[in-house]
């Protein structure tokens, strides 16, 4: 398959899955889910905002920082280069970590757990669902992106017990199948263990709550996923490492990036998201963009950019 019809293979599945979720009609919320009274509190960590009658909130989790020399995409003066050209410091490479609440009444998701402190972060997550005015045993749902450090190192206290006692914890098939299989070999045995009782594969393409439709994006691990969070006209993308940075993931998503297990895939589904994104104005969630990580891709001097909300 050319380039060219790979992009626009990936633009088409994007374009039918995000159709059809906003189309479908998902089961019925369970009893008590109603529009919340008591808005999200905003704070330094939090975040709040609102799709339809959802309350959402960016919770800051920390900061990965990547030295010139140690990012997936090669090339360090490439990666300088692309830095520099935005405007940006080019002596390292910084993602931001930042999960996603989303609540409706009685309902309370959190779309990937942070790096529980790994990786060089802060471990802000729990103070940050604190301030937001949620207590860890609400959680009601985990929805995990995919099965990296830095997505599921918040399922577990630093006791090793379940940090959110009474949530389903929820991934794609294929990415469960994965972190069961390479779990001893990643040093995360304990961690499946703990979570097994908990975990409940979806299919891609499934209303996996009243509100929420898994959407396949595929290379970066077995069963990587977002997320189409909808209510009433309004819609928001939860990309997950489909792009990372926002700047060389938007503006270069051609480059190969080593992260990613299926390379020739990944980099289809990065061009058809930016493609996209910056053809229909579709409101993204950048897990690891600038904080808090919302906004839209916009096509400008022959190129693409990302555009925060302010």
């Amino acid at each position: 398959m050319t380039p060219s019809i790979k992009v626009a293979s990936a633009a088409l599945t994007l374009a039918v899955l995000l159709g059809a979720a906003a189309c479908s009609q998902p089961a019925e919320a369970p009893a008590g889910i109603e529009a919340a009274a008591d808005a999200i509190p905003a704070s330094a960590d939090v975040h709040p905002f609102a799709i339809g009658d959802l309350q959402l909130a960016a919770l800051r989790d920390g900061t990965l920082t990547l030295p010139l020399d140690h990012t997936p995409w090669g090339d360090a003066a490439v990666v300088a280069a692309i830095l520099t050209e935005a405007g940006e410091d080019g002596d390292a490479v910084h993602l931001s970590v930042q999960p996603l609440l989303v609540r409706q009444g009685d309902r309370v998701v959190l779309i990937d757990t942070g790096a529980g402190g790994q990786m060089g972060t802060q471990n802000g997550l729990p103070g940050a669902l604190a301030a937001a005015g949620v207590d860890a045993a609400e959680v009601t749902d985990i929805l995990i992106s995919h099965a990296h450090g830095d997505h599921i190192g918040g399922l577990l206290n630093a006791g090793g017990a379940l940090a959110f006692p009474n949530a389903v914890i929820r991934m794609s098939a294929p990415e469960w199948r994965a972190l069961q299989t390479g779990a001893e070999a990643q040093g995360l045995a304990a961690l499946v263990t703990a979570i097994t009782p908990q975990v409940r594969p979806f299919e891609h393409g499934a209303a996996i709550t009243p509100f929420l439709t898994a959407v396949p994006l595929d290379g970066h691990t077995a069963g990587h996923s977002g997320f189409a969070i909808i209510s009433g006209d309004e819609r928001l993308l939860y990309i997950g490492d489909a792009l990372h940075s926002a700047v060389i993931s938007v503006r270069r998503p051609e480059l190969v990036n080593a992260w990613d297990i299926d390379s020739d895939t990944a980099v289809s589904t990065r061009q058809g998201l930016v493609e996209r994104g910056a053809g229909e104005g579709q409101r993204y969630y950048g897990v690891h963009f600038p904080y808090p990580g919302l906004g839209r891709i916009e096509q400008r001097d022959g190129g693409f950019v990302w555009t925060p909300e302010t």
